[in-house]
């Protein structure tokens, strides 16, 4: 660890204000909480709420993984993994099951999370609302008096244009019965994670300055009609090109020499520990030990 910077980089009384802002969002799920979201090496937009949160609980014990996308290996994950270690000195992992306190961006992990576990997701639009009304006050109004009515007709009309609902990413979801939240960009494919889970969600948007949480063991139900529920993306029995199995989110790649369309885990830790066990090699996938 560098000893040019406090630990964790930001000062003492910023992790202070950030953890009461925590505290807060816990007791009252879904509730978006204003914090004073502090300059960071970074550019807002590229994870600055996520880190904030991140750097105001992380601890000497604690291990760390950051994804972008599902992708331990993309530039932002690189980048924010090495600036948590080096101003930490905390252990990084890329195996979702060894870790303790995982960042994340538009993707939850494949592998189940358990209750040692904290998720802590970027979040670039914390307002739900957004969709429908582009007044901050308004939208206050409308949360405090569970006012909901824009956002459903805003369904319909959706599903009068089109059929369905189209909504591919940051669909609104109620929870604990009370408040309307935006899940951040993840695909419809992990809303259903999100309910009643072990573990603890955290969302940090730094440009917004706004923090909710959803707790564990907390009811999340997507926004949805009686004849046209909620459904998740269908990848019509596609498999990956990698490890060969289905059953998780893909990511379509195009290859423009070939013209061909080949599709891969978008969660690259667990595609990974699924070709280790098609070798023959001793892995755990949640929580399960192959050899």
């Amino acid at each position: 660890m560098n000893g040019v910077y406090n630990y964790a980089f930001i000062d003492e009384n910023t992790k202070r204000e950030v953890r009461r802002s925590l505290l807060k969002a816990v007791a009252i799920p879904g509730y978006q909480v204003p914090f004073g979201s502090r300059e960071l090496p970074i550019a807002r937009g590229w994870g600055t709420g996520g880190l904030q949160i991140t750097l105001a609980i992380v601890g000497p014990s604690d291990i760390v993984k950051v994804i972008d996308q599902g992708d331990d290996d993309s530039v932002n994950a690189c980048n924010l993994r090495e600036l948590i270690h080096d101003t930490t000195g905390v252990t990084t992992t890329t195996d979702t099951r060894r870790a303790t306190l995982i960042q994340t961006r538009h993707r939850i992990p494949e592998e189940k999370l358990t209750d040692r576990q904290i998720l802590v997701l970027q979040v670039p639009y914390p307002e739900p609302l957004r969709w429908v009304e582009p007044s901050e006050r308004e939208t206050r109004r409308m949360h405090a008096e569970r006012d909901y009515s824009k956002l459903w007709v805003f369904l319909y009309e959706d599903i009068v244009r089109w059929g369905e609902i189209t909504l591919s990413h940051r669909y609104p979801v109620m929870v604990n019965g009370r408040y309307v939240m935006d899940p951040t960009p993840i695909p419809r494919f992990d809303v259903p994670k999100l309910h009643r889970a072990e573990t603890l969600f955290l969302f940090g948007a730094g440009r917004e300055k706004r923090i909710y949480a959803i707790p564990p063991h907390t009811d999340v139900v997507p926004l949805q009609f009686e004849d046209y529920e909620f459904r998740v993306e269908d990848f019509d029995g596609r498999v990956c090109a990698r490890c060969g199995q289905g059953g998780t989110y893909l990511t379509e790649v195009f290859d423009r020499e070939t013209g061909e369309v080949s599709y891969y885990c978008s969660d690259t830790s667990y595609c990974l520990k699924r070709q280790k066990r098609n070798l023959g090699q001793s892995v755990e996938i949640g929580g399960s030990w192959y050899a």
